[in-house]
């Protein structure tokens, strides 16, 4: 089992920019693609943004593209989610995720279930 620490949350203006990052332990980091997920008050938890184990792939839904960069550091078992322009409409609970198989170099998972362990979240509120 991995544990997942996310930090960096917090209240700003649309407009605006936040980093988010996510601190893992308890796995070999490498091995293992990362994604970012957030859930709105009375909504599903939806998928941001992932990246592959060795952070050459990167994929994005479409709410957030152009807006938000995921990356990864192996060496300080950390992925991050810079989130620029932020808007209203991404106030939400976010959440940090590793899979739980080792995929392919380049292999970038976006399906929840694909997901195995999960932080415990950090809050994101974009005021209007």
């Amino acid at each position: 089992q991995v544990q997942l620490v996310e930090s960096g949350g917090g209240l700003v203006q649309a407009g605006g920019s936040l980093r988010l990052s996510c601190a893992a332990s308890g796995r070999t980091f490498s091995r293992y693609g990362m994604g970012w997920f957030r859930q709105a008050p009375g909504k599903e938890r939806e998928f941001v943004a992932a990246i592959s184990r060795g952070g050459g792939s990167t994929y994005y839904s479409d709410s957030v593209k152009g807006r938000f960069t995921i990356s990864r550091d192996n060496d300080k078992n950390t992925v991050y989610l810079q989130m620029n322009s932020l808007k209203p409409e991404d106030t939400a609970v976010y959440y940090c995720a590793v899979t739980g198989s080792v995929g392919s170099k380049g292999y970038v998972a976006t399906l929840r279930y694909e997901y195995d362990d999960w932080g415990q979240g950090t809050q994101v509120t974009v005021s209007s």
